[in-house]
């Protein structure tokens, strides 16, 4: 048995769109397994509606299982009832700060509420201690926080409150949903280096981003996913600098290079029909791929080692 924190095993997601009798069904996530190990920093990377925040939902319990088993710690959390029992060791941190807060109330009744709703502090000075000390971890005093409403601050700084709220139970696992997406560039490398400190702190982290500048200073270890399937996994040094699947190569070549000779001229192109690729029988990146073979568009491809990493993908059969 494995000893990772969290662990999840050929999870599987499906919607219905449309209506019941003649609708149709998108399989958001299908039979993805991987697992996070303690103080670790694990990317789940690719474009919007590849199915990486379906899995943050699972994870948080805003969304239910279709197949498959989630684990934390050992305990199996998809289907557990009192999911309160790890509510304090798993916490989450979203991409749009303001969204997490009441414009029309201050920001540190959240902190106090939070406390005093884990029982976590007996007094209100045991509370203020705890709200600065965590507050500190994130870069931020408390004076510069207290008696202020969300409008008052940066969306930067806001972020970094959210992360000082989510860090108030201690939390084992921080679940952060494209997190600096709407931060401005020049403050994004702060919120990215506050998360490899909290990795140094012991905390664990999925991060979820299609930002894979990001992904790769953060390090660690990444999967790229297209479509609700795992397409690449590994270090993720590794799998950015030396990718192996064809959608990883071309996610790759889509970032900008800080080169003024060089134009960005190559773009990821969507399919008008996204569904078409999610119902596919073989691989659903094969109406796209370059390297496309028989194969590849009527059976679904197998993981394959590739020094290292895994990759599905026939290319390496």
């Amino acid at each position: 048995m494995s000893n990772s924190l969290l662990r999840i095993e050929h999870l599987t997601k499906v919607y219905r769109i449309g209506s019941i009798i003649g609708g149709t069904k998108i399989t958001a996530v299908d039979d993805v397994s991987f697992e996070i190990n303690g103080s670790e920093i694990f990317t789940l990377a690719g474009e919007s509606g590849c199915g990486k925040t379906t899995i943050a939902k699972i994870v948080l319990g805003f969304e239910d299982v279709t197949r498959g088993e989630v684990y934390y710690s050992g305990k199996r959390i998809d289907n557990l009832k009192k999911r309160s029992e790890i509510f304090e060791e798993i916490q989450a941190v979203f991409q749009n700060p303001f969204t997490t807060f009441n414009p029309l109330r201050r920001v540190e009744s959240y902190f106090y509420d939070t406390l005093k709703n884990f029982e976590i502090s007996k007094s209100k000075e045991e509370a203020t201690a705890i709200i600065t000390e965590k507050l500190k971890t994130v870069g931020i005093e408390f004076d510069e926080f207290y008696h202020k409403y969300p409008s008052e601050f940066s969306g930067g700084q806001l972020q970094r409150i959210s992360i000082a709220k989510s860090l108030l139970t201690n939390p084992k696992l921080l679940v952060a949903d494209e997190p600096v997406s709407m931060v401005d560039a020049s403050l994004r490398m702060s919120i990215v280096n506050l998360f490899k400190k909290l990795e140094e702190l012991g905390i664990s982290i999925l991060y979820i981003t299609h930002d894979l500048m990001t992904a790769y200073y953060l390090g660690g270890r990444i999967a790229i996913m297209f479509r609700g399937n795992i397409v690449e996994t590994g270090s993720t040094e590794r799998v950015l600098s030396e990718p192996k699947h064809p959608y990883t190569q071309l996610l790759k070549e889509s970032i900008p290079q800080p080169d003024p000779k060089k134009k960005w001229s190559t773009r990821i192109k969507l399919s008008d029909l996204e569904e078409v690729e999610y119902v596919s029988t073989g691989c659903k990146f094969a109406g796209r791929c370059p390297y496309a073979m028989d194969i590849c568009r009527k059976e679904r491809p197998p993981y394959f080692d590739v020094n290292g990493s895994k990759v599905m993908c026939y290319l390496y059969k």
